[in-house]
Order: C-alpha cells, then sequence, then structure tokens
C-alpha cells in the first residue's frame, strides 16, 4: 500500500490561533489523520518526525535573523507549503513595528533591551521563501484549512473565494451597515468569516486581509462621508493585516 501523505505543521512568530483553528476541527481532524500521516504539529503532540514533508502548513511572521533561517530550511524539507493566517500571510498584528522605529519600541517595552535581537520588521513567509498557497484570516476558517488540506491531497487548487465580506451579508441577508451609518472594511476584505461583525451591526475588521482587488481610496472616501476622519480609517487598516499589499499602500 502506498505510503500516506506527510503533514508538518510550523509555528513562527504569532500567537497559536491558527494552529488551534485544525485541532478545532474535531471530528473532521479524525479523518485528516486517516489521509494524511501527521508527522510533526508540536501544538498537538510530541512526537516529531524528521522531513521531509509533503505538505507543510506555517503559521506566524519571521521576525528573527534566525527565524529568517529556519523558514528556509522548512521550504527545503517540503514539497508543498501553504501559509496560514494573517501573521504568516501578511505579517499580522506585529507588523505594526514596521510604521515605527524598532529601537524606539524595543526601548519602550523591555526593560533590558540589549538583551533583544530582533529584525526592524515582521514581514510574511512569502518573502523569504516560494509559497504554494496563502490562507488569509485571523485566526483562519477551519472549513477553508480543511478544503485546502483536502485540494492538494487530491492534487487540485483550492477552492477558496476571494470575493469581499460584502457577499458573505448579503448570502446571509444581512442589512449593509454602512448604509445605516456605520463605517465599515467589509468591501476591502477578503471573506471567510461569514460577515460575524455586520450580522450584529458593528462594523468589519478586516481580520481577513484585502480581497483580491480592493479599491481602497473609493472606501476612504466613504468613510470620511460618513463623518470619520482620516486618521480612523488609517487606524483601522493598521491592525491584523497592517502590512498586507493594498492595505499598507493606503
Amino acid at each position: 500500500m502506498d505510503r500516506r501523505p506527510r503533514l508538518a505543521v510550523w509555528k513562527f512568530a504569532s500567537c497559536d490561533g491558527c494552529q488551534l483553528s485544525l485541532l478545532d476541527c474535531e471530528d473532521e481532524l479524525l479523518a485528516v489523520a486517516d489521509a494524511l500521516e501527521i508527522a510533526s504539529f508540536p501544538e498537538a503532540s510530541s512526537a516529531v518526525a524528521a522531513g521531509p514533508y509533503d505538505l507543510s502548513l506555517v503559521e506566524g511572521s519571521i521576525t528573527t535573523a534566525h527565524d529568517a533561517e529556519r523558514i528556509r530550511e522548512v521550504r527545503r524539507q517540503s514539497r508543498h507549503l501553504v501559509t496560514i493566517g494573517a501573521c504568516a500571510t501578511a505579517g499580522g498584528v506585529q507588523a505594526l513595528r514596521n510604521f515605527a522605529s524598532i529601537g524606539e519600541l524595543v526601548a519602550a517595552v523591555y526593560p533590558s533591551p540589549q538583551y533583544i535581537e530582533t529584525l526592524a520588521t515582521s514581514t510574511p513567509i512569502a518573502a523569504h521563501v516560494a509559497v504554494d498557497f496563502e490562507l488569509r484570516g485571523c485566526p483562519i476558517n477551519k472549513t477553508q484549512l480543511l478544503e485546502v488540506i483536502g485540494a492538494f491531497l487530491a492534487g487540485r487548487k483550492p477552492a477558496v473565494a476571494a470575493y469581499s465580506v460584502c457577499i458573505e451579508c448579503k448570502r446571509r441577508g444581512t442589512v449593509c451597515v454602512m448604509v445605516q451609518g456605520v463605517p465599515c472594511l467589509g468591501p476591502l476584505t477578503h471573506a471567510g468569516c461569514g460577515a460575524l461583525c455586520p450580522a450584529y451591526r458593528r462594523g468589519c475588521y478586516g481580520c481577513y486581509g484585502p480581497m483580491e482587488t480592493p479599491n481602497v481610496p473609493a472606501l476612504a472616501q466613504r468613510w470620511q462621508a460618513l463623518g470619520a476622519p482620516a486618521k480612523r480609517f488609517e487606524h483601522a487598516l493598521r491592525s491584523f493585516n497592517a502590512a498586507a499589499q493594498g492595505f499598507q499602500r493606503e
């Protein structure tokens, strides 16, 4: 019998939330374990098998020189490499450092900054190695994650939609919150959350990063028409996906 494909899950600078999304699959995880050999997943088991691996899921951003070298080694061991979550695909919340002086930030946070070794920026995995697919979200959607794993098992492209949260609002029958005067990032943001916040009359926070073709200047004008100052729009973009292309340019 042919061997099962080997899966590895890796963590870099992150909160572990996207790895927990895989564990949250619960019953579905049993089917994943039947179809794959989970060779390395320290969040779930201390048993770690050496590479190479058929599929690597990578959570977290690159923030140190050591991790920059480590991700190159992960790439060398991986036939396919998929990044999961805002940190791995856009640098994450920690990419806010990219807009300031790292020396000033380290001095403000740590009592002994002389012991801190870090890069001046927090960057996505794709800035360092070739990535086969990026799955967005903070955290990722477990259903989308299962689709990605299934797609690589079947040798096809993952069927993850690239449209905006607005489509999800329409599908669940949620009245547009911007029509009601609430500033929202939904028109710019990649779908995947099921339009959770607008369902409770809250503007989208952009957890899933920019959708395929975001028109950021147009939404900025709309926010201003609703009375939101330009600084508020800037702060809204500088959150989970601050360094994502599309958000950072604006």
